[in-house]
């Protein structure tokens, strides 16, 4: 749960920002962009967050209720995954991590902060279940 916590962290600060940054000059948002340098090691709390669930999946072998908390958990870290994958990325690549702008960057630019809004919707999502997995293990609601 701390590693989601620690993803959350980072995503909803994108989503925060976005209003303010979605329409901001050319040269302000090369500028802006640099915040991000190094944001690339966030991989290895993602890491950390996919193998805490796998192992949270193991452990409540018995309590198909937890567990079906945990695979919704999961299911929030995938979706955002995949909106990284297929959106994030290729903006990422397109642009060289935001260090040149090509013609089309306005667009590359909602395709990036839009899709990181996404992307935090599912990360919340995954650490709101993690919550409701937690306080609904088996020995929680035997008390």
């Amino acid at each position: 749960m701390v590693a989601t916590g620690f993803a959350l962290g980072g995503a909803l600060s994108h989503l925060y920002e976005l209003p303010n940054k979605i329409g901001i000059s050319r040269e302000h948002y090369l500028i802006v962009q640099r915040n991000y340098d190094g944001w690339w090691q966030l991989a290895y709390v993602l890491a950390a967050q996919l193998v805490g669930i796998l192992v949270a999946l193991i452990l409540t072998r018995g309590d198909a209720w937890t567990r079906g908390w945990l695979v919704l958990a999961l299911a929030g870290l995938m979706g955002a995954q995949m909106v990284f994958w297929v959106y994030t990325y290729p903006t990422n690549a397109a642009t060289s991590n935001w260090t040149v702008l090509p013609e089309n960057w306005q667009d590359l630019r909602a395709s990036w902060e839009y899709s990181h809004a996404f992307g935090a919707i599912f990360k919340l999502v995954s650490f709101t279940e993690l919550v409701i997995a937690c306080l609904s293990r088996k020995e929680m609601r035997r008390r």
